[in-house]
């Protein structure tokens, strides 16, 4: 097995940081592993910019006492990146040189089999004409009681404890240049919505510049290639990042979920299930006022 590196994103929250490190590092694959760490710059034109750059400073101070990995290799930007410019960034370098990836952020706790479960899948679907990228998380919906399979496949890509290949990577167009005929098709929305009807709200505001997500884009990319992300049936991550982090409240309904330690049983036959899909189109459906929100503040 090629163990893939293991690219790390971290900004301003160090006790976050030190638990993420902490799980990782608890991984019996951690001691052979490189971990890169892109670790972004603190915002200077903010009310609280002083104490962005104190919080920052504490993290540099925290990265050179990272130990279990074979590796550590930190990268530190001088300026404030924002997370979508240093995903993208910081994923192109380390899979040019590698690749694959597997990709954590500084809120996310795992489990001690996740990098043994992402490395397998790594060389075992390499080659697979269906998968794209493979997550370590499953968002807590209904799965079919007839489902008997250890991983499925969702159309929706997964921004929690993921990973890929440089050939799929590499065909992510970031700047979307077709974005104005995609948004006028109403087939193309409709198919795109079919794994969440809160896609197209946040790829509209994405692409207004009302949110920075490289995410949206991912998950466009793999609608585009007519290709799926690969989820364990149970999830092998965890998001603790509720306070004030980049993208999600406090309450995040969607990333409630628990670790689940096990091996997975990895099939060549998997398949996109449709009722697992719709049921998770039901699961991602904005209430009712998000959904007024976005009409009447967004024109969505």
């Amino acid at each position: 097995m090629t163990l893939a590196p293991i690219v790390l994103f971290c900004y301003n929250r160090v006790d976050h940081l030190r638990e993420t490190i902490q799980y990782l590092a608890a991984n019996p694959l951690a001691k052979d592993s490189t971990l890169y760490v892109f670790s972004d710059g603190p915002k200077t034109h903010s009310a609280t910019a002083k104490d962005d750059a104190e919080r920052v400073q504490k993290v540099r101070d925290y990265l050179p006492t990272i130990e279990g990995f074979a590796d550590v290799r930190i990268k530190a930007a001088e300026t404030n990146q924002g997370l979508a410019n240093s995903v993208i960034r910081g994923v192109t370098e380390v899979i040019a040189q590698h690749g694959r990836v597997i990709v954590m952020e500084d809120d996310i706790i795992c489990t001690t089999d996740f990098l043994a479960f992402q490395n397998a899948a790594l060389d075992f679907y390499k080659n697979h004409p269906l998968v794209f990228s493979i997550s370590g998380y499953l968002y807590p919906f209904t799965i079919p009681a007839t489902y008997s399979k250890d991983i499925l496949l969702l159309p929706r890509a997964s921004s929690l404890g993921w990973s890929t290949w440089k050939d799929r990577w590499e065909l992510a167009d970031w700047s979307v240049p077709d974005y104005a005929d995609f948004i006028r098709n109403p087939e193309a929305r409709r198919a795109f919505s079919a794994s969440g009807s809160d896609l197209i709200p946040m790829f509209e505001k994405q692409q207004k510049g009302l949110i920075s997500s490289w995410a949206i884009r991912w998950s466009y990319t793999h609608f585009k290639q007519q290709r799926y992300c690969l989820y364990p049936i149970r999830s092998k991550v965890e998001h603790i990042g509720y306070d004030a982090g980049t993208n999600f409240g406090r309450f995040s309904r969607h990333h409630n979920t628990a670790l689940h330690e096990g091996k997975i049983q990895l099939t060549s036959d998997v398949q996109p299930e449709p009722e697992v899909v719709r049921n998770l189109k039901r699961y991602f459906r904005p209430s009712l006022i998000r959904q007024v929100i976005n009409r009447y503040k967004y024109g969505i």
